[in-house]
């Protein structure tokens, strides 16, 4: 009589995102269509509460809002440039402040996504069989 063992490993995991670039495109609100919805009902409560959730200061898009930073929404830029930073995103400083300077609502929408999609758990499954015995 012999025993057999039977091991199995999971295979390679993925991630969930794309480590170097944007995982969903500036005009991709409605991939999400609730954050979409709260966008465009309520853009400043959404640009608050994605600042608060990226680690900054909840009033900080109020700057935008009140024009202090300018003709461009300086927070906007600001907060775009350092995600891109902190995730090793590919993109420039052009880039920032024009899609912040022409599109701001669409700049926060798109970091709120990237927020949720980077933000997510990941859960690892063990398949590791004990061992088996065939009689």
């Amino acid at each position: 009589m012999a025993n057999r063992v039977v091991v199995s490993q999971p295979g390679n995991m993925k991630p969930t995102f794309v480590p170097d670039q944007w995982n969903t495109g500036l005009f991709d609100c409605c991939d999400d269509f609730s954050s979409c919805c709260y966008h465009y009902w309520c853009f400043w409560c959404i640009a608050c509460k994605t600042s608060e959730k990226y680690g900054e200061c909840l009033c900080m898009p109020l700057v935008d809002f009140l024009g202090l930073g300018g003709s461009v929404p300086a927070f906007a830029m600001a907060l775009r440039s350092d995600m891109r930073e902190r995730y090793g995103i590919r993109g420039t400083m052009v880039e920032d402040f024009m899609f912040s300077s022409v599109f701001p609502a669409c700049v926060y929408c798109q970091i709120s996504r990237e927020l949720k999609i980077r933000k997510q758990a990941v859960t690892f499954i063990n398949t590791h069989h004990r061992s088996a015995t065939l009689l």
